[in-house]
């Protein structure tokens, strides 16, 4: 649901937050203060054509503003039996290999039929009251089109730990995330960072892009070359941070989008015209982001033990692999 307001002059130099929390049509929405803060934060408001993340801003008379509130999420998602790739699990928390089109939690337009449903059927009553309601805890996520691995908190203990673990993006505490990316053309160097802030693209508010420092969040991405695949590349991508899309901005950022990313990279889809016969049927019928998460390591919240996990290529990716080395 969008939200349209222009700012009077009476209520020129007031808090945005304070503004909005003000309007009758939010009132009567059951939208509190708290609530419009964070949507906010995450990006749903804009003052003209620009998205603005600071609920402190003092507003001017005139200033068009535009609030996208998303439908509510189910309350309480339900158990469905959908197979899962368990790659490690205690009483704690559990590791998981995702496939690629697998969404992680229910949200609008995907209620059902996502990791989270298969989780809770997996789990069963090992699962503790995160949140007050009976589910894994996800502490962080990969796209649905973006496969690899992934952590869930069954407990409580391992909630919180996971939680500060990810926050800290592994500054101080232990946390290794590291990408197999396939993208177009080849680096000029074997490796680089990426420091980039990333917020809501101005006009495609699906879309996440690289903008000035106040109108995003800080987001770094390591990268490395492993293998020059004719007109492309396979990069290692280590995340210092955790952006929505931050690999996929990033790479096209720099040039170097990910194959299959119809996103980030529609520009680059002439580049099949350099591929062989193979390789360009490959890419046709690959329909994702060549992106998959290689390995993840963190010390266990609960044992303190020292854990690394890694996952080889999926049969999409290893094939794809295979095909543009005849490129």
């Amino acid at each position: 649901m969008l939200f349209s307001f222009e700012v009077p002059p009476e209520a020129a130099g007031s808090r945005l937050d304070r503004f909005l929390a003000e309007r009758p049509e939010l009132v009567a929405a059951h939208l509190s203060r708290t609530r419009l803060k964070a949507l906010i934060e995450d990006g749903r408001l804009a003052i003209g054509a620009a998205a603005v993340r600071d609920a402190s801003r003092r507003l001017a008379t005139g200033d068009a503003l535009a609030l996208a509130v998303p439908p509510p999420e189910p309350a309480e998602p339900q158990a469905e039996n959908i197979p899962l790739n368990v790659v490690f699990e205690d009483a704690h928390l559990l590791v998981v290999d995702k496939p690629a089109g697998l969404v992680v939690h229910p949200a609008h337009g995907h209620e059902t039929g996502t990791l989270v449903n298969a989780l809770i059927a997996h789990c069963g009553a090992s699962l503790s009251g995160i949140g007050g309601v009976k589910k894994p805890g996800i502490v962080h996520r990969i796209d649905k089109d973006t496969s690899g691995l992934l952590v869930v908190a069954k407990t409580d203990a391992a909630h919180k730990g996971l939680s500060r673990l990810f926050e800290d993006h592994g500054r101080k505490l232990h946390l290794v995330r590291e990408y197999l990316a396939f993208v177009w053309g080849a680096p000029q160097r074997g490796h680089g960072v990426i420091a980039a802030p990333i917020g809501r693209h101005s006009t495609q508010r699906e879309k996440m892009a690289v903008v000035p420092p106040e109108r995003g969040r800080e987001a770094v991405t390591h990268w490395e070359m492993v293998a020059p695949l004719g007109p492309a590349s396979l990069v290692a991508c280590r995340l210092e941070t955790g952006r929505t899309h931050q690999i996929r901005v990033h790479m096209a950022h720099i040039g170097h989008p990910l194959i299959g990313d119809a996103t980030y990279g529609a520009g680059f889809k002439t580049k099949t015209a350099l591929l062989s016969p193979v390789a360009r049927t490959a890419v046709e019928a690959l329909g994702r982001q060549a992106l998959h998460a290689a390995t993840l390591g963190f010390t266990h919240p609960v044992t303190r033990e020292e854990l690394l996990f890694e996952s080889a290529l999926p049969a999409d990716l290893a094939a794809l692999r295979e095909a543009l080395g005849t490129s």
